[in-house]
């Protein structure tokens, strides 16, 4: 068995109780809640030099210690002596304009898209923008720096079609993006290229590849500004009430042989309906097959139709509050939900406390699954997500 109860049921989860989820009036309010010991290993982050065209990747292993304008307004990495080399080599004032010679330009049919200010300032004192463009597997690359005096829906309509015209390839069916500010630039230029704007925080590839270019680009930049804060951070709002389609019966958090996540992402797209995964590979986990990642199970009666729901919210990470005693489910680039509750005590406190250090322990990787039931065999729906730090620019 490969799903979440099945770990549940045969790999020693320490301890399993029921607890009142805070469900709305005429809702069922029981859940269930277990968690196993987080596992011995914790994992180190590290996003080693490359030059800008290559891919950026991020290794975590287990055997590491544990509007329509805009104004302007932990261990370091181990890196190798030739990819010291190869980053010295890295023009700071080169733009990159790449299309892997292997890649089925065709398709490409999602982007990763920013579109914000550096903390680089240009001959007259003001801060320089940039547009970054890549796909899921950093296949397509694309950057552009432009002056905040342009910056408006139509110079980044036109930046975007530059880059299908540049590299040849067809312009996307979606555009993600994870800024909530840039919503109304970002959506206007999409739309007049037929082009739909998600706003998602499923941006991993470009998140990772922006603190990449912190690094090798922008702190070698001859206009770099050092300790400046981010003009468009991200938001961090207060988690509000869940929908009522979207609450379950009951859930539990459960863990899961790395193994098996990657054997459930592999099958996604074959075997379920609802879901998304990440390119482990690519975003370099060498964790041990056994080391155990935590995950939540919920169970329906209604699987399938709440899975589908789940499936328009571009779910990016879970959550325990230990102190308000509930689950948080992020979504989209600024939404964040009270997913469900269970009673405060020391004991529950305990298991939640370790449900987020095993997660952490793996890199921030977990996972969301639906189930008709916790003793399935199967899911309905499979979320593999990944907590990571805010972008540093």
């Amino acid at each position: 068995m490969t799903t979440a109860t099945a770990i549940v049921a045969g790999h020693g989860i320490s301890f399993r109780r029921s607890l009142h989820l805070p469900n709305p009036p005429g809702k069922p309010a029981s859940a269930s809640f277990s968690v196993a010991r987080p596992h011995a290993h914790y994992g180190r982050l590290a996003v080693p030099a490359t030059s800008p065209s290559p891919r950026p990747c991020r290794s975590i292993s287990s055997e590491s210690p544990t509007a329509d304008t805009v104004e302007d307004e932990e261990e370091p990495p181990v890196t190798s002596e030739a990819n010291e080399e190869e980053e010295d080599d890295v023009d700071p004032l080169a733009e990159v304009c790449y299309l892997d010679p292997d890649a089925d330009a065709e398709g490409i049919r999602e982007w990763e898209v920013d579109f914000c200010s550096r903390p680089i300032l240009d001959a007259r004192g003001k801060k320089v923008w940039e547009l970054v463009v890549c796909d899921a597997t950093l296949s397509l690359q694309f950057t552009r720096f432009f002056p905040n005096t342009s910056i408006n829906s139509v110079t980044l309509r036109d930046a975007l079609a530059s880059v299908a015209s540049s590299l040849g390839v067809p312009l996307p069916d979606r555009a993600r993006f994870f800024r909530s500010q840039m919503q109304t630039i970002i959506s206007r230029a999409c739309n007049e290229l037929g082009v739909k704007a998600v706003p998602s925080r499923r941006c991993v590839s470009l998140l990772l590849w922006l603190e990449e270019r912190y690094e090798t680009v922008y702190s070698r930049h001859p206009g770099f500004q050092q300790g400046t804060k981010p003009l468009l951070t991200l938001d961090n709002p207060f988690a509000s009430n869940l929908p009522d389609n979207l609450f379950g019966d009951k859930w539990a958090f459960v863990q899961l042989p790395f193994s098996d996540v990657r054997e459930e992402v592999e099958l996604l797209e074959r075997r379920y309906a609802f879901g998304a995964g990440l390119d482990l590979d690519l975003l370099g986990f060498e964790l041990d097959e056994t080391t155990l990642v935590p995950g939540v199970a919920v169970e329906s009666s209604r699987a399938r139709p709440l899975a589908a729901w789940m499936n328009g919210l571009e779910i990016c990470s879970m959550e325990v509050d230990t102190g308000r005693a509930n689950l948080v489910l992020s979504a989209g680039v600024s939404t964040r939900y009270v997913y469900a509750g269970y009673q405060k005590s020391a004991a529950t406190t305990q298991e939640a406390e370790a449900w987020e250090a095993a997660k952490k322990a793996c890199g921030g990787l977990h996972f969301l699954a639906i189930q008709e039931n916790l003793n399935s065999d199967s899911c309905v729906g499979f979320w593999l997500l990944l907590d990571l730090p805010p972008p540093p620019v």
